[in-house]
């Protein structure tokens, strides 16, 4: 199953989806870490924990 930064890069999500994403990390049971079950990296991740949402979805566009 991919994660929500593969579904993102290959155009079969929206960004906004990430909302549903943190929510549904919130309600389970999972033992990764939010960033790992997004599948961002540490710069990504610090990009949006640091600066803002948008941060961090700038640096993903520029892997598109």
């Amino acid at each position: 199953m991919k994660n929500f930064k593969e579904l993102y890069l290959a155009g079969e999500i929206p960004f906004e989806k990430i909302d549903d994403y943190v929510m549904e990390w919130g309600y389970s049971d999972e033992e990764r870490t939010l960033a790992c079950f997004l599948g961002l990296n540490a710069e990504e991740e610090d990009a949006w924990v640091s600066d803002s949402e948008e941060a961090m979805k700038e640096l993903l566009d520029k892997q598109k």
